[in-house]
């Protein structure tokens, strides 16, 4: 007699290296949206001022970087108001750090989860990329107030066409956070040291962007090491993100052409060595 009976869902003990899993993210796309959902309510839950944090933090470390980079350092804002300046690089580098340090401990804090049901693991680093998604638009928000602000008060820039590259800058920063998320959650399963080093190497990354100084000032004051900011993935984002909205910083067609290849690379080897720990970890987390 033949075997007639049909499987909804096979969980396979082995899998081909490149074999990505996508098609069962998309059969949990609701699984997804309760996750992001459930991000978003737990974290602001138990707060006195809720979402305003989203408003605070960014207005609080722009009135810190504007008095210390600005006034102090007195360091080049290409013209710009040194507000505008620093708020344009913290809206933008904070939705990519977010997404890093969140997706990079993702198999430490669902080990529970992971452990007693099935579900695609990727839903888990893509609920956190999309629910930071809500974060970000309301600090661009408080961006656009500023730049409104600004303009009223007579200072003369503005944005210009490069402000439709908009959702690619979005999207790439949503996936260099998410691929290298992803490959220091599968090495902290084995180790441990690396989830000390997440925060501190982000902080210090963020001083090999262009997000307290314009490019043009490290390319003049030291071109010794101006490559090492130039060959940096996000310092396009954040330069063309500038660009568009203010008119003011570098943008190159083959910087963000680059910045793509890496990201397309960093992320698709991000999602082979997650699905490839992800068979295994809970035997060593």
């Amino acid at each position: 007699m033949p075997d007639t009976e049909h499987w909804d869902l096979e969980i396979k003990p082995q899998n081909h290296l490149f074999n990505l899993h996508l098609k069962d993210v998309w059969h949990y796309r609701d699984l997804l949206a309760l996750l992001v959902r459930r991000d978003f309510v737990s974290f602001y839950k138990q707060t006195i001022l809720g979402p305003l944090w989203f408003f605070i933090q960014p207005l609080f470390t722009t009135i810190i970087f504007t008095f210390v980079f600005g006034n102090l350092a007195q360091i080049s804002t290409d013209g710009l108001p040194q507000p505008l300046f620093y708020m344009a690089g913290i809206t933008a580098w904070g939705y990519f750090s977010e997404c890093l340090t969140k997706t990079s401990t993702v198999f430490r804090d669902n080990a529970g989860i992971f452990g007693k049901v099935y579900f695609p693991r990727l839903i888990m680093p893509l609920s956190i990329v999309v629910s930071n998604l809500v974060k970000f638009a309301v600090q661009m928000l408080l961006f656009i107030l500023l730049v409104g602000y600004y303009l009223a008060s007579g200072y003369h820039f503005g944005p210009n066409w490069h402000i439709l590259l908009f959702p690619v800058i979005v999207v790439l920063m949503a996936c260099l956070g998410l691929g290298l998320g992803m490959i220091i959650s599968a090495l902290t399963t084995k180790y441990r040291d690396l989830v000390f080093l997440v925060t501190f190497g982000v902080q210090l990354l963020m001083y090999a962007t262009t997000v307290i100084y314009p490019l043009s000032t490290a390319i003049t004051k030291y071109p010794k090491y101006a490559w090492i900011i130039e060959y940096n993935p996000t310092t396009p984002l954040i330069e063309t993100f500038r660009y568009g909205f203010l008119g003011s910083g570098s943008f190159s067609w083959q910087s963000l052409g680059y910045c793509g290849l890496a990201t397309f690379l960093i992320l698709l080897f991000g999602i082979v060595i997650f699905n490839k720990v992800e068979k295994t970890f809970v035997d060593t987390v």
